[in-house]
């Protein structure tokens, strides 16, 4: 059975949208709610998952090109489900274990899939993180303290290599600007040209307020459970 995968409904004030990066390529199994594709407009960047498992047999529209709400970008043939994902999805009578999920690195350490997930954005090497978890097991917890200790040792030598880095051997490259960003930028022109810019400054005695508060804050938190802060006077002082 053929699924179409369309573009989902946008607000009322954006007519179209930008499709950024497929994270599936043509050919690719697919299984249901995985993200397919990232859609910028003007506002938000969003997320498509895919409505159904099944392999990803045709992309329509390719990245960079402009669709409206609801216009098929893709389809998915639900009838070419991998047998392989198929019968791991149907099975029920096993149980999943930690270790199963958790990997083990070439020195036997075992990483759980959020530590080594976490250890590749930066640059982490396994082999220097000591772990804390079950059976030595290395944690998200401990590649934070082991990226904060690696970070911390190289400032040195980062910041001694700064004075000596050449700045006319940089290259420059253009990338083009996102939907999102150029939206910004048109608001922000605008809002310069047509806004006043100025700056006000008014000066209030918040003594009687500091005495008040002061004499009943213990009260009002008993009755309350909150503490009192300066916000309500705020906002009493602004409605009055």
């Amino acid at each position: 059975m053929l699924i179409e995968v369309r573009v989902p409904a946008l607000s009322e004030s954006v007519a179209e949208a930008t499709l950024l990066s497929w994270h599936k390529q043509q050919g690719d199994y697919v299984k249901r709610d995985e993200n397919l594709i990232d859609i910028e407009t003007d506002k938000v960047v969003l997320e498509l998952p895919a409505p159904q498992a099944g392999v990803l047999i045709e992309i329509i529209k390719e990245e960079g090109g402009l669709v409206g709400a609801n216009e098929i970008i893709a389809r998915i043939d639900t009838s070419a489900i991998d047998n392989k994902e198929n019968a791991s999805t149907m099975e029920t009578g096993k149980k999943v274990t930690p270790e199963v999920q958790a990997g083990k690195t070439e020195s036997g350490v075992v990483l759980m899939p959020a530590a080594r997930k976490l250890a590749a954005e930066k640059n982490v090497s396994a082999q220097t993180v000591s772990g804390t978890g079950r059976g030595g097991r290395i944690t998200k917890e401990d590649v934070v303290a082991a990226s904060v200790t690696t970070t911390s040792g190289n400032a040195g030598s980062l910041s001694a290599s700064k004075a000596t880095v050449d700045v006319k051997g940089r290259s420059e490259q253009r990338v083009p600007m996102s939907r999102l960003r150029q939206r910004v930028a048109e608001r922000l022109l605008e809002s310069q040209a047509t806004a006043a810019i100025l700056t006000t400054f008014n000066e209030v005695n918040m003594q009687p307020v500091i005495d008040i508060r002061n004499k009943y804050k213990v009260q009002f938190e008993k009755e309350h459970g909150v503490k009192l802060g300066f916000m309500s006077f705020f906002v009493k002082a602004v409605v009055a």
